[in-house]
């Protein structure tokens, strides 16, 4: 087993250099014959490829491709062409890994192929939130950090002739969201089984919650309102209506959460600068969720309605 950990990165030079010099840590312990990290580059205007240039001896595992900036979907599918590797590792340019990540991705899916017979399977990973920059090992596992999604490219590892198999990544999703979730719907029909691997643990940073966040936060709520119809008009199923919350339960909760919207970005915004300053930023965010699902709801519903989906 060879594998390839395939990471597309924009403006994220910071975070990407704590995670790949993690990466030049692993340990394989036997498990595979090495290993190797692909880096697209999407198109950022930071100085990613001119540190990435200054530190080829630093990261001998590291390749570097390039392409105009085309979003996470483009860049993974370039990532898979350019990799060597049977066994594709996913992962963001903002996850920080343990030493013992690859071999225990490795080690679970050559088990899973020993029990099950075949390889229609992959791995995923523990993902925990931190936003401690300087150290985000050290944060520990709290509850939200669990995911339901069936295939997050945030952490999985997956053979390289079954995502191809799939079709690898609709690039029709240029904008933020979904991208993996349709791929892995794709998997789910072909009967892939998903695989826990929480020993596989990587560190997702970002930075604590201010208020100047908040436009970026409603922006990407209205991107991922646009591509959840890309997402359903592939997959026109109950399911992936609910999955996109395009219902009208979803609408009809965020409605009563939000008190018809009266509990909005503005309307929340004195007491979230108050928690924010007392040092409960991630408490502000989760509040602040419940209007920014309100407003991604809407727009996906509005959206809907023009393109006669609704």
């Amino acid at each position: 087993m060879f594998l390839s950990v395939v990471i597309p990165t924009y403006n994220r030079l910071p975070i990407l250099r704590q995670c790949l010099l993690a990466l030049e840590q692993q340990d394989l312990a036997g498990v595979a014959e090495g290993y190797e990290v692909v880096v697209v580059d999407d198109g950022s205007s930071d100085d990613t490829v001119a540190w990435l240039a200054a530190h080829r001896q630093q990261l001998p595992h590291v390749s570097l491709v390039l392409q105009e900036h085309g979003g996470p979907a483009e860049g993974r599918n370039r990532g898979v062409d350019q990799a060597r590797g049977d066994v594709i590792v996913f992962i963001d340019s903002d996850l920080v890994v343990t030493p013992s990540f690859l071999r225990c991705h490795a080690s679970g899916l050559s088990r899973a192929w020993q029990r099950l017979g075949h390889r229609r399977c992959f791995t995923y990973g523990a993902v925990i939130n931190t936003a401690d920059f300087e150290a985000p090992t050290r944060e520990r596992h709290k509850l939200r950090d669990h995911s339901w999604a069936y295939f997050a490219t945030g952490n999985v590892a997956i053979s390289r002739e079954l995502l191809e198999q799939a079709g690898l990544f609709d690039t029709a999703f240029r904008l933020y969201g979904w991208e993996d979730l349709e791929l892995g719907e794709r998997l789910r029909q072909l009967g892939v089984q998903l695989i826990r691997c929480p020993e596989a643990v990587g560190y997702h940073w970002h930075p604590a919650f201010n208020l100047e966040q908040i436009p970026a936060l409603i922006r990407v709520e209205q991107e991922r309102a646009r591509m959840a119809l890309v997402f359903y008009r592939k997959h026109p199923s109950r399911r992936v209506r609910m999955i996109i919350q395009f219902t009208w339960f979803h609408r009809l909760l965020w409605e009563i959460l939000t008190l018809g919207g009266l509990l909005n970005e503005r309307s929340l915004r004195p007491l979230l600068g108050w928690l924010v300053r007392r040092g409960h930023a991630a408490l502000a965010l989760e509040l602040l969720r419940l209007p920014l699902n309100r407003l991604g709801v809407r727009a996906l519903q509005a959206q809907a309605r023009q393109e006669g989906l609704a």
